[in-house]
């Protein structure tokens, strides 16, 4: 067995970047787009670059699309919302900081005898005068427009959200905000904060204008003032400021705003700033469109999100590549770093606020490659200004990407080994996807794009690079050669002790993105790895928990919610508890006693459709407890196949598979139920509700059905995507739901499943009404409850509550039944087959969870 061991020899290491030999030509500018001219500074410049000035093939965009304008319109919104919940039920609190700001007015009592009009016009004059004379004195007619239009915005966005709290029933919140100089209707909230809000984001960004930095301080001075001399509420200012400011960021990223990162002549005297003298500078990056947004990620610049990469020649023959990002663009891969930090627990994540911040980060840890002996390319140095950031790399030590069709168990090693070196001494990589596997020129393996990576890293951070590096070659060579080339370099320790940390939130998108990846890729990993390990190191060892949070957390939580929601609206406690105390334990007992048959029967059911190799009796019967959990939030019926779908796929199924043999029960279940129905019909001679099959209904629906997809199929393109994507998708489904249904044995246990699920469920209701004393026929109480319950359950409410209740008292009333023994009866079975399935549903769905099965 080969353990992973301290490579202190040079032999032992892969190749150090100082092998690069050979010179990197400079690309020749033919791919940019038409939008960009050539921009040269002298005319008289040669076809080699070499003139008296600088050749510079570059040119800046008009505007740029700031993705931090929308985060920022959500937290406006977010403000917003926050004040008014603070108004109505916080209500002294703001009372008490307008009392404490009307108690410091003493100094300016003397305003108040100035109308309140005169304030706010002589402060929206000065403050449209000063930004938009600054605009057009500067030619930005557009700038100028979108300002304009942005405030007419604010100004009705304020007057809309006045009117909609006006026109509320419930005045509490419209009192909180009305004001001495408002009033209920169009003018409840003041416009001038929103109106000016709107005005100045749109007309900004602060940063790049004096102007509307100056006039924010002049909209917040004149806010202040009308808050302390009483004309304005505090919650009334705060909402309208709020959303104008939400408006004016959602204009402001839909046209975008003038970028002001540093482009063309400017950039050729920020390289000179640190030595380096510009023979030539050009883009070699094809832009998307006209708003300045480049390629995605390269090797060129070490994979950096967002940047600009120019390939760049001094006067002194010296070629290097200039990967440049601008504060504007570098938002989203911000947000990014935040939503990994939210999102992950026990895993340091990384959170560079500013673009500085990122380069210079990205800087250190090349140059901490460097120092340990591990092959990167060497950065010359690092410059920048306001708004942009500048990383200056050594052309001749740039990275090739790798060939995933051609990789082996020896590159897999070789990988594996560069990633050891950088981990022993501190240095994590934090994201390995498929483009991050690169080569130098000679054919050495290296690991690219260490800008989002760390040092001093904690053990939980080496344990993932490893797992993103175990997963990745798993789906690119397969799970066999990738296990032997892990035992190799790391060793059996290191690699059993991954196994907590093999899960699907700990491989990036890009891994799972390649067509070779398989959903039972991670659980054959583990598998492979446990079975190098001891029995009870195996049993006694849980995954490590990475995520905060997961859609499956999510979804439980909205269900969770939504059932809370329908147990305190719906519930009536009070006709229930008379109910129960009215019935003979006796009965009640034995009504509860069929409601546990009926999930036996549906188990029985499921669990004869699932290959034995795969189905785990257990888990089977939770999963049809936790069924009624989920019914509680949804329709009657689609709960239960919710949760079956989910445990099909858990337990090994694929996603078509699952969804076969979750049809499948689905139409053994209706398939037995409706021929019950109508067996005990014939049998019986009952016809009490044959008037109210909706037949006419029926034909009405299927037609209407029938003429949308005749004109749909007549519309070419629709009928393309039809016969492309989803025909191939559904003969798919089809064959294997026929091949599901085509087992005699399997389909014969699942009828009889379904029957004793039916039978008991039947019987349930039968017995509800022996319990209160009423004697009645067993097979026409099934018909009767069964007939009544299929049309309760069409109502689209959870679990089709209210309808199943009205079906079944009616149903029975009317076959004879007294109305308070047929309201009793339904509200006890309601009570075994809905009510009590919140808690214990919820039960099984926590055990399915802790055993990975839903």
């Amino acid at each position: 067995m080969t353990t992973e061991q301290d490579q202190s020899t040079t032999e032992d290491r892969p190749s150090e970047a100082s092998s690069f030999t050979s010179d990197r030509p400079i690309a020749s500018g033919d791919g940019r787009s038409a939008d960009y001219p050539v921009e040269q500074s002298d005319s008289s410049m040669n076809s080699s670059g070499k003139g008296s000035g600088p050749y510079i093939d570059d040119i800046a965009p008009r505007r740029t699309r700031d993705f931090g304008d929308l985060t920022r319109a959500g937290l406006s919104l977010l403000m917003a919302a926050v004040v008014m919940v603070f108004a109505v039920y916080l209500g002294g609190m703001t009372r008490g900081v307008e009392s404490d700001a009307h108690t410091a007015a003493t100094a300016i009592n003397w305003l108040a005898d100035f109308p309140s009009t005169v304030l706010t016009q002589l402060a929206t004059i000065v403050i449209v005068v000063i930004v938009l004379a600054q605009l057009l004195i500067a030619r930005e007619w557009l700038q100028a427009a979108v300002s304009a239009l942005a405030m007419f915005a604010g100004y009705g966005v304020v007057a809309a959200i006045s009117i909609l709290i006006s026109g509320l029933h419930d005045y509490t919140l419209a009192l909180a905000l009305v004001s001495a100089a408002t009033s209920f209707g169009s003018v409840l909230l003041p416009s001038i904060y929103g109106g000016m809000a709107a005005f100045l984001t749109a007309a900004g960004p602060r940063r790049t204008r004096s102007t509307v930095k100056w006039g924010w301080n002049i909209l917040y001075a004149t806010a202040a003032v009308m808050v302390v001399l009483s004309w304005h509420s505090v919650t009334g200012m705060l909402v309208s400021m709020a959303a104008g400011r939400a408006m004016g960021m959602l204009i402001r990223f839909l046209i975008g705003t003038q970028n002001k990162g540093v482009w063309g002549d400017e950039l050729v005297a920020t390289l000179h700033s640190i030595g380096l003298d510009t023979a030539s500078l050009i883009r070699h990056q094809e832009l998307d469109d006209g708003k300045g947004k480049s390629l995605a990620a390269t090797l060129d610049d070490d994979l950096t999100e967002g940047s600009r990469i120019y390939d760049l020649e001094t006067t002194d023959n010296r070629r290097f590549i200039v990967s440049v990002i601008d504060a504007q663009t570098h938002t989203a891969g911000y947000l990014k770093q935040l939503w990994d930090w939210a999102r992950f627990t026990s895993v340091s994540i990384r959170r560079d606020r500013s673009v500085r911040d990122a380069v210079q980060h990205h800087f250190a840890m090349l140059l901490g490659l460097h120092s340990i002996n591990l092959p990167a390319p060497i950065v010359y140095g690092i410059a920048d200004t306001d708004e942009s950031a500048i990383l200056v790399l050594d052309a001749h030590t740039i990275e090739m990407p790798a060939n995933l069709n051609t990789l082996t168990k020896a590159d897999a090693v070789a990988y594996m080994r560069y990633l050891s070196v950088a981990n022993r001494r501190g240095y994590t990589h934090r994201r390995i996807t498929p483009d991050t596997l690169a080569r130098l020129e000679d054919g050495t393996a290296v690991i690219a794009g260490w800008l989002n990576g760390d040092n001093a890293s904690a053990s939980a951070n080496t344990a993932l690079d490893k797992v993103q590096l175990l997963t990745l070659f798993a789906a690119l060579i397969g799970v066999e050669p990738t296990i032997e080339a892990a035992r190799e370099t790391w060793g059996d320790a290191t690699l059993t002790s991954l196994v907590p940390f093999i899960q699907k939130v700990a491989v990036p998108s890009p891994t799972r993105a390649l067509d070779t990846w398989d959903k039972q890729l991670l659980t054959a990993l583990r598998s492979r790895i446990n079975a190098m390990a001891d029995e009870d190191v195996v049993e006694s060892t849980e995954p490590a928990t990475l995520a905060r949070f997961s859609w499956r957390s999510m979804l439980t939580m909205l269900l969770v919610i939504v059932a809370v929601v329908v147990v305190f609206t719906q519930l009536n406690p009070e006709e229930i508890i008379t109910a129960l105390s009215n019935a003979s334990p006796l009965m009640a007992v034995v009504t509860l006693l069929f409601g546990v048959c009926g999930w036996i029967g549906s188990s029985i059911s499921l669990g004869s459709l699932i290959d034995r190799d795969k189905r785990d009796n257990t888990g089977v019967f939770m999963s049809q407890v936790a069924g009624g959990f989920a019914t509680v939030s949804m329709p009657a019926g689609v709960g239960p196949s919710f949760v079956n779908l989910q445990f099909l796929r858990k337990s090994g199924y694929r996603n078509t598979q699952a969804t076969a043999i979750m049809s499948a029960a689905l139409v053994v279940y209706y398939a037995v139920y409706f021929s019950m129905l109508v067996l005990i019909g014939l049998f019986t001679g009952r016809s009490t509700f044959s008037g109210s099959i909706p037949t006419n209904t029926l034909v009405i629906v299927l037609g209407a059905v029938v003429v949308v997809i005749s004109v749909a199929m007549m519309i070419p393109p629709l009928r393309h995507l039809v016969t492309r994507r989803l025909v191939p998708l559904a003969k798919t489904y089809i064959n294997q739901l026929l091949d599901v249904l085509s087992q005699p044995r399997q389909l014969t246990i699942s009828c009889l499943g379904a029957l004793f699920q039916n039978v008991t469920t039947g019987l349930a209701f039968w017995s509800a009404l022996q319990a209160f004393g009423h004697t009645s026929n067993p097979i026409e109480t099934t018909f009767v409850f069964m007939l009544a319950y299929a049309l309760g359950s069409a109502v689209p409410t959870p679990g089709g509550l209210g309808g199943v209740e009205a079906a079944l008292t009616f149903a029975f009333v009317a076959v004879g039944v007294p109305q308070g023994v047929a309201l009793s009866a339904t509200l006890l079975h309601r009570v075994v087959f809905y009510w009590l399935r919140i808690p214990l549903g919820a039960a099984a769905m926590k055990w399915l969870d802790k055993h990975n099965l839903v």
